[in-house]
């Protein structure tokens, strides 16, 4: 079985440059699907009735797992603008 990192050893450093760039987009893309996610489903609403587990908790839903998902996958964009702000004040 070959790991991740085994199976790179043969590109060598561009190779491994591009798939932490592609990684690092990725994690950007995350906090707006999940955001477009809630308001879609907020805009749909009978859809939420299917999730009857948490009905009664006001985390219950569909809604409010995607809002906290966009919110815990946010740390991409912060750090983002955090390099940014740095680049700026340079």
């Amino acid at each position: 079985m070959t790991s991740p990192v085994g199976a790179m050893a043969g590109t060598g450093r561009n190779g491994v440059l591009t798939v932490r760039h592609l990684a690092r987009w990725l994690s950007l893309a995350a906090t707006p699907i999940f955001a477009i996610m809630a308001v879609l489903t907020a805009v749909a609403g009978p859809a939420d009735t299917l999730c009857a587990a948490g009905q009664g908790s006001l985390l219950g839903g569909m809604v409010p797992m995607y809002l906290l998902m966009s919110a815990f996958h946010s740390a991409a964009w912060l750090r983002l603008m955090a390099e940014r702000r740095g680049a700026v004040s340079r």
